[in-house]
């Protein structure tokens, strides 16, 4: 069986073929980032494999080229500032992390990253992998319905939504910053909806833009299917 850092390089190496990851500092994100340690040890065999997987509570975390996606859609950079509407088991957030606030980077120029997990099970688990994997100055893990967006000093340049919704709320695109992009998939809860790009721009204006079907689980919460 290939070791786990041979399994990662050569998915990532996968997604740059297909032409889904560009960008050299998303690439060494997900080069960095090992996915097997966010697993229930029941899934940790199936890291690799490009496909959303189960981390309970009826949850999963995003297949690997989605993970790609949202960050080539974000146009993550140094510097930013990262809110995730559905933590999960915090992969996602670090691989974020990793791009906005590298480790090879002074402090003084990292951004950072805002998780918030409805499920409180859910949001201790991605806590516990997070400060485990030493990402906890980079990462803030809340438990909290995000749905509405999350109180903050400041707004931001990236929302990342990992579950279904039934419209855009309004209370997100307010958190952007000009210039800010949220990514959310809208549409029915029975897995299948559009990836929409809402772009803030300078003026405050929001443009919409549909970029492809996809299939997440419901959102929960005050905005979503189900509470």
């Amino acid at each position: 069986m290939r070791d786990n850092a041979a399994s990662r390089k050569q998915a990532v190496e996968d997604l740059v073929k297909e032409g889904l990851l560009k960008d050299p500092h998303i690439i060494r994100a997900m080069e960095k980032v090992p996915r097997e340690e966010f697993l229930p040890p029941e899934a940790k065999s199936y890291a690799y494999i490009d496909t959303p997987i189960p981390i309970g509570y009826g949850q999963t975390t995003s297949a690997l080229h989605m993970t790609a996606l949202f960050c080539e859609y974000a146009r993550m950079r140094l510097g930013q500032k990262v809110l995730e509407v559905g933590g999960g088991c915090g992969y996602m957030s670090c691989v974020y992390a990793e791009i906005v606030a590298p480790s090879e980077e002074k402090r003084t120029s990292w951004g950072h990253v805002w998780s918030a997990e409805i499920v409180e099970e859910l949001a201790e688990f991605g806590r516990q992998n997070i400060e485990r994997l030493g990402y906890a100055d980079r990462v803030t893990m809340l438990t909290a319905d995000a749905s509405e967006g999350i109180p903050l000093d400041e707004n931001v340049d990236a929302i990342i939504v990992t579950s279904a919704a039934p419209e855009i709320p309004s209370e997100l695109t307010a958190q952007l910053k000009e210039g800010g992009v949220l990514l959310i998939p809208i549409g029915g809860a029975r897995f299948y909806q559009e990836l929409i790009r809402v772009k803030k721009t300078s003026d405050g204006r929001l443009v919409n833009e549909n970029l492809g079907g996809v299939a997440f689980v419901p959102m929960r919460g005050k905005r979503g299917w189900r509470s």
